[in-house]
């Protein structure tokens, strides 16, 4: 939420800007990617979120005289003029990225920046956080959608969230995965999310009895009444209290909205509360769950024949509580040379899933002929295919071996120009485009890749000159060890 965010950014970005300053190779281009190198939650797809954030920081990008003073301190003792130099700066390079609501894969280009080495290093910190927090968010709402498709989702996960950023932020990304409202206040007014709300157990401790702090807060917000009714006992006074209020509220020709269940067997709970509002001729009422939700649990109780039809998802979902880190990272893959040629660059790592892979590169969502995505192909901007929609080659880049080839496509660009030369050309979309963004993704995509359990791996194509590039720079940095 604050603008002044230049100083969100590891140290060592600093110093690498300052050492890049004092070499005088701070003005040398630069091309970075950002991607992931594993799907979160043993899941089939990621969600991508985090851009408009993203955006919001490039734009305001700016060293504040207080941050200059904060950096003179160091004990670095950075030299007076690049602290000046600093003080002049505002991001002038080129940025693509997915747009919000895709689905998105491992070790595929999400971000790219290009600019100078100075600045596309000082906004590596910032991008990957924002990036890597609200795309695992994003993609835990829509696996939880994947599972109650036809139910209310309601995200309830401000207080147990990691700071208010992350509260507001995640309810955000939450929204874009697929869920309805948010209880949390300022992330409605700000992104203007439904808001949704009940009440704690405390209203009904602060009466004489249940059925008087029922009646009360029905007589004040009779339009649209949620009841807590497990306070003292969900079957015997509870839902009884509750139907009671509701049948006051219908003598006033209202309706009440639902009765919420926070702790207990809610499977058996909602079973029996749901043939007690039945009976009584309370159809209408629904039901709505919460305590310590999540896929898994949703799952789970669908199977028991839960009678439930909302969703109240709190800790599970904002924390990400069983993968809390997507693992995001941001490579180098090009660099000006001395004579001014970019030339590609690749990390070596003892853990071949860490070599990164060469080059700036494009990804198209290839479409084929029954109108389903068939595979990520990842090229060079500068080749034709699959632009031109040639045949193309498929192969699985650890085994080269597995391969096929597609014709008759359609080949979908994946990143788009947000930020160019510094000036932002993108216009962010609101949310519920952004919503319907991510429903078309869902639908260009089988049901294998989709589903929660054991999901169908999706390729994730490099083009032959991209691959062969690869191969070539391996090799070159890499020696056999000889006996």
């Amino acid at each position: 939420m604050r603008r002044e965010l230049a100083l969100h950014t590891d140290k060592y970005q600093i110093n690498m800007m300052y050492a890049h300053w004092a070499n005088g190779t701070h003005k040398r281009k630069a091309v970075f990617e950002a991607y992931f190198r594993k799907l979160p939650f043993g899941n089939g797809f990621a969600v991508f979120a985090g851009l408009e954030r993203i955006v919001g920081y490039i734009g305001g990008l700016r060293f504040t005289e207080e941050d200059i003073r904060y950096l003179s301190e160091q004990e670095e003792n950075y030299a007076p003029a690049f602290l000046e130099e600093l003080l002049q700066f505002h991001f002038q390079g080129t940025i693509h990225a997915m747009k919000e609501g895709a689905l998105v894969f491992s070790d595929e280009p999400l971000i790219r920046v290009e600019g100078t080495i100075m600045e596309a290093q000082l906004v590596e910190t910032a991008i990957l956080n924002f990036m890597n927090y609200q795309t695992l968010i994003a993609t835990k709402a829509s696996r939880i959608k994947q599972v109650a498709p036809d139910d209310i989702l309601l995200e309830f996960g401000t207080r147990r969230a990691q700071e208010a950023d992350a509260a507001v932020w995640g309810a955000r990304a939450a929204y874009v995965g697929g869920f309805d409202a948010t209880s949390n206040m300022l992330a409605g007014k700000l992104f203007g999310i439904p808001t949704k709300g009940t009440h704690a157990h405390s209203w009904v401790q602060s009466f004489g009895s249940e059925q008087e702090a029922f009646d009360a807060y029905a007589r004040v917000m009779p339009e649209g009444v949620t009841l807590l009714v497990d306070t003292f006992d969900t079957l015997r006074s509870g839902v009884p209290n509750a139907i009671h209020t509701a049948k006051m509220l219908e003598a006033q020709g209202k309706r009440m909205n639902a009765i919420r269940l926070d702790s207990g067997d809610l499977a058996y709970l909602s079973r029996e509360a749901r043939r007690m509002l039945d009976e009584a001729g309370l159809s209408y009422v629904r039901i709505v769950a919460s305590n310590d939700l999540d896929e898994n649990t949703i799952m789970n109780l669908k199977s028991q024949g839960a009678a439930i039809d909302t969703w109240g998802v709190g800790t599970q979902l904002i924390t990400a509580s069983d993968q809390p880190s997507l693992g995001g990272v941001y490579k180098l893959v090009e660099i000006e040379s001395a004579s001014g040629e970019m030339v590609p660059t690749i990390k070596i790592s003892s853990n071949p899933e860490k070599v990164s892979t060469p080059g700036k590169k494009e990804v198209y969502r290839i479409i084929g002929k029954k109108g389903k995505a068939v595979a990520d192909y990842i090229s060079f901007p500068e080749e034709e295919a699959p632009r031109s929609g040639a045949r193309l080659k498929l192969f699985n880049p650890l085994h080269p071996y597995m391969q096929k080839h597609v014709q008759h496509y359609t080949a979908l660009p994946m990143l788009e120009p947000i930020y160019v030369n510094g000036f932002q050309v993108y216009k962010l979309p609101d949310l519920a485009e952004i919503r319907r963004y991510h429903k078309e993704q869902l639908d260009l995509f089988w049901p294998e890749y989709l589903r929660k359990l054991n999901p169908e791996v999706y390729r994730i194509n490099l083009s032959e000159k991209v691959w062969e590039q690869k191969q070539k720079l391996i090799a070159e940095h890499i020696q056999p060890d000889l006996e």
